[in-house]
């Protein structure tokens, strides 16, 4: 026990001697290793900037490929509504250039004129319909309404003005008023996700 090694000899050719007398360096390879500028902490700031060095060219790269995605993307998003005003009123042609009194400009203006007309009225009905929903949902009455609330919001108020030397002698009110809260918030969350 305690005479051989935890780890099976490695299967390289290093060999280790052993010498019965004291080994001794020349004063020339001292001076070489002494004279050397390189030490651990330069070899660790070295493997360190290295480490640096390539951490930010990936950094770099990924950033590249992801700006590259962003501009594509932009680029088919930019050119969809083209194809979708195409799809949703296949009849409406434009004017050929040739037979239009306006020529180029005229055609781009018509154009520009029908995506605004169409953004205009998509707009609309989607604002009616947020119109709608609010309309619905009427929180904020029932907010005001819920009585627990607003008698834990005046237990709160009340002692922090007979408190107001010591507001944290209202820690017990003011927890209170955040269950209540908390509740009212629960209550929220399962009428919206309903």
């Amino acid at each position: 026990m305690g005479q051989g090694s935890s780890k099976p000899p490695p299967s390289s050719t290093q060999h280790v001697f052993t010498s019965d007398s004291p080994v001794n360096f020349s004063p020339d390879l001292i001076n070489a290793l002494q004279a050397s500028p390189e030490t651990d902490s330069t070899r660790s700031k070295d493997l360190e900037l290295h480490i640096q060095r390539r951490v930010h060219s990936e950094l770099a790269r990924l950033d590249a490929e992801h700006s590259k995605r962003l501009e594509e993307l932009k680029e088919q998003i930019s050119a969809a509504p083209d194809s979708t005003t195409e799809s949703i009123h296949p009849d409406a042609r434009t004017p050929d250039q040739s037979t239009s009194k306006g020529g180029p400009d005229h055609k781009a203006a018509a154009e520009g004129d029908k995506l605004r007309d169409l953004g205009r009225q998509s707009v609309q009905k989607e604002i009616d319909m947020l119109q709608e929903k609010l309309k619905r949902r009427k929180i904020k009455e029932e907010v005001v309404k819920d009585k627990a609330v607003e008698k834990a919001k005046s237990e709160v108020v009340n002692c922090l003005r007979l408190n107001d030397r010591r507001p944290l002698d209202c820690w017990r009110e003011v927890e209170a008023f955040k269950e209540e809260v908390g509740r009212l918030e629960k209550d929220f969350l399962g009428k919206v996700m309903q």
